[in-house]
């Protein structure tokens, strides 16, 4: 079996792993919570301000009690980064690397030992140049798709290699945007 067949098997039990029902559009998180027109304006803006800014990296936690709309939110902006290239030369990679959102009624996302693969396979997907190192990760380390497997395993082995893979190249460009939804559950 050559390289390339080995590597694409590898890719074809991640794409197994990753939950599919985590992304923000979703069949499984119908109907779609969306920020109504002219709603939230302000909040987006100053999320969206936050998020063009290459100079920094960002963590935006939204919090608030249940029902006011935080997954609306986080919706929003996923779609919007969807539709926004990386620069203005390419069509495929967008400024959304990946999203998981959370959720108690489904058993991959319940917990959080999903969540690196799913992300991986999303940014893999998202931006194809790193699909063969992902896969020589895994290839090196089987168990970083065992959802048992410690988060910072996953994390440092499987995650940041894979975004480390596309910073220099994507230097210059707009920042990537991850989406986390419902943490807490």
């Amino acid at each position: 079996m050559g390289d390339d067949q080995l590597l694409e098997g590898i890719w074809e039990k991640l794409s197994q792993v990753a939950v599919k029902g985590a992304q923000y559009n979703s069949r499984e998180r119908q109907p779609h919570p969306k920020c109504l027109k002219g709603t939230r304006v302000d909040l987006l803006k100053y999320i969206h301000k936050l998020l063009d800014d290459p100079e920094k990296n960002h963590l935006i936690w939204l919090h608030g009690t249940a029902g006011v709309g935080k997954s609306a939110v986080a919706f929003t902006v996923a779609e919007t980064m969807k539709g926004m290239k990386v620069n203005e030369k390419t069509n495929i990679e967008k400024r959304l690397a990946g999203t998981f959102f959370f959720s108690r009624k489904h058993t991959e996302r319940r917990t959080a030992g999903y969540l690196f693969a799913t992300l991986v396979y999303q940014l893999s997907t998202n931006f194809p140049s790193i699909r063969k190192d992902v896969s020589r990760a895994i290839r090196n380390n089987p168990a970083l798709l065992d959802p048992d497997t410690p988060l910072c395993d996953q994390m440092e082995k499987l995650f940041l290699p894979a975004l480390r893979g596309l910073h220099l190249r994507l230097r210059g460009c707009q920042p990537l945007t991850f989406v986390v939804d419902a943490l807490d559950e």
